[in-house]
């Protein structure tokens, strides 16, 4: 099934776009995943074609067959100019992807430490759990390496207040993950922060 929007943003054809938008297409119209064109530029991490599709008015909160919304591939990929077009077109900072998670856990979980700020910057819960028992605290210590820009999403995460003793599903604290991993650094941080 062809979408001829989703196909022009997919062939990065800016001015067919363009055209399109100004003749009235549907911009919410799915292809057979249920993705808008607008998740397609996203996925594609086309600034432009996303920049102008979310100007003429496509949801950035809008789902596909897999939960991924433009806003929260935006957050999860560290697509960091995108993102921070999706927060300022509405985003939902309290949606969800597939596994029960804020765009904040994806981003933790990847070292998008720029990302994170952002994402705490416009408000969303930094003690937010998924479905796996998770919080982006645990995220960065369970899938994280230890390096630099996860002791940095650390610290950022303590300092917006992220509850250091949120412990996973068998109880174990981000502190006890952390000197089971031998995180050094992050255990500190988690020390000092009361973390038990």
């Amino acid at each position: 099934m062809h979408v001829p929007l989703i196909d022009a943003v997919v062939a990065n054809d800016y001015d067919r776009v363009r055209d399109m938008i100004a003749n009235g297409v549907d911009l919410e119209y799915r292809d057979e995943d249920g993705r808008t064109a607008l998740l397609a530029a996203v996925t594609a991490n086309n600034i432009e074609i996303a920049r102008v599709l979310m100007e003429a008015g496509a949801d950035v909160n809008a789902q596909d067959d897999i939960l991924d919304s433009p806003y929260l591939l935006a957050g999860a990929r560290g697509y960091n100019e995108i993102l921070q077009l999706t927060l300022e077109h509405g985003a939902n900072l309290t949606s969800t992807n597939r596994y029960g998670g804020t765009a904040l856990i994806p981003a933790c979980e990847r070292g998008h430490a720029e990302t994170v700020a952002m994402l705490i910057a416009a408000g969303v819960d930094v003690n937010h759990v998924n479905n796996l028992g998770w919080s982006g605290l645990l995220e960065v210590v369970i899938l994280g390496d230890g390096s630099e820009p996860y002791i940095n999403i650390t610290k950022q995460l303590i300092d917006a207040g992220a509850d250091v003793n949120l412990a996973d599903k068998d109880g174990v604290t981000p502190l006890q993950h952390a000197q089971h991993r031998g995180f050094g650094r992050i255990a500190t941080l988690l020390d000092n922060a009361g973390g038990k």
